[in-house]
């Protein structure tokens, strides 16, 4: 919809449909088989999340050959309150967790009289349905949300894909790795299953004065699950009558194997989302080097193409392809590395006259320099 359509309140025609909707991926159940009941995925999604929410936003305008800051522009506004109940960290959060759990994350754009965005209203992918029109364009069809059903054109929406397969949505990357993250599931529920149940491996009761009948077996069962069963019961002193005898297993070597896959599943999982193990908090293979780079690395190679997906898609969506405005999001706080390396870099950038030491205080959080600022 044009400027003018929406300033004179134009009703848009639409194209008869070409192409059957597409119907949101959510393969993965809600409540115990939810992806974040793994502390993996749960952290994997939280710090790729929140490192991008923690950034500094800004618009730009990029006409002729220089680049300005426009702090008055609509979507300046947009970044301190993009809506009623959201801060924009709080938006970008739920936006990066939607895109790495589903694959995708979509916010309607609202609009003023006069074309001007005045909010970003996020959406669950569960209640959106995609498909493609004969123009070529894609249709939104928002379904009961807050009990409205709306439909949308690809200009009123903001969507944020991970990779998609056929172009209209993103598929998410538990689905592509469906084994990788049932295998971690069925393998933590073994775990909470053995150490809940910890009678049961834990030992054998045998007796040396004959075999127990059928009622005296089935007193003692449960009197030793009452008295040891169970986390509660765990390392209590056990008094066994009548020439009973307790035998302690150990836990067998395909136990002890499945309690260290648990460790390579973090390690798989961490693939999946592309984040450092040391990010997640797994530092089996840690070092004082590595650990000082894991945070670099993480910045370049997974929050920047997440990045660079954001800003792409509000140059398409919120700004337009033709507008000169764009969204950056400023990441110069995770890539200047540690501290002393960091001031070294400024001393050559003023050495060639690159930045000046104002230039530099302001990256770092500090005010001019009286004598530089008159």
């Amino acid at each position: 919809m044009s400027f003018l359509d929406r300033l004179f309140g134009r009703p848009e025609k639409r194209a008869a449909v070409s192409a059957e909707p597409v119907l949101p991926d959510l393969w993965f159940p809600r409540g115990p088989g939810n992806p974040e009941n793994l502390a993996t995925v749960l952290a994997c999604v939280n710090a790729i999340s929140s490192g991008i929410a923690s950034l500094d936003a800004y618009v730009y305008n990029t006409a002729g050959n220089t680049r300005t800051e426009a702090p008055n522009h609509p979507v300046s506004r947009l970044i301190r309150q993009p809506n009623r109940t959201q801060t924009w960290p709080d938006l970008m959060e739920w936006a990066l967790a939607s895109v790495l759990l589903t694959g995708n994350a979509v916010m309607v754009v609202e609009y003023d009289g006069a074309g001007r965005p005045t909010a970003l209203t996020p959406i669950p992918w569960q209640c959106v349905q995609v498909d493609r029109l004969k123009s070529g364009r894609l249709r939104y069809t928002v379904m009961a949300w807050q009990g409205v059903t709306r439909t949308l054109l690809d200009n009123e929406v903001f969507h944020l894909r991970d990779r998609s397969d056929d172009g209209l949505v993103g598929r998410s990357r538990l689905s592509r790795a469906r084994d990788v993250f049932t295998g971690a599931a069925a393998l933590q529920d073994y775990s909470l299953n053995m150490w809940q149940n910890q009678v049961v491996p834990s030992g054998i009761v045998s007796s040396e004065t004959g075999a127990l009948s059928n009622d005296q077996a089935k007193d003692l069962k449960q009197q030793l699950q009452e008295r040891a069963g169970g986390t509660n019961n765990a390392r209590r002193v056990i008094v066994l009558p009548n020439g009973l005898k307790w035998q302690a297993v150990g836990i067998s070597p395909e136990d002890a194997e499945a309690l260290e896959s648990r460790k390579f599943s973090v390690q798989e999982l961490c693939r999946i989302y592309g984040v450092p193990p040391p990010i997640v908090q797994d530092y089996s293979n840690n070092t004082f080097t590595n650990a000082a780079q894991a945070s670099l690395w993480f910045a370049q190679n997974t929050l920047v193409p997440w990045v660079r997906k954001i800003e792409a898609e509000f140059k398409r969506s919120v700004f337009g392809a033709s507008n000169p405005y764009e969204l950056v999001i400023d990441m110069s706080s995770l890539m200047r590395g540690d501290y002393a390396t960091r001031w070294q870099s400024y001393g050559v950038a003023i050495q060639n006259k690159i930045l000046t030491v104002n230039e530099i205080r302001e990256q770092e959080g500090y005010n001019p320099m009286q004598e530089d600022a008159a």
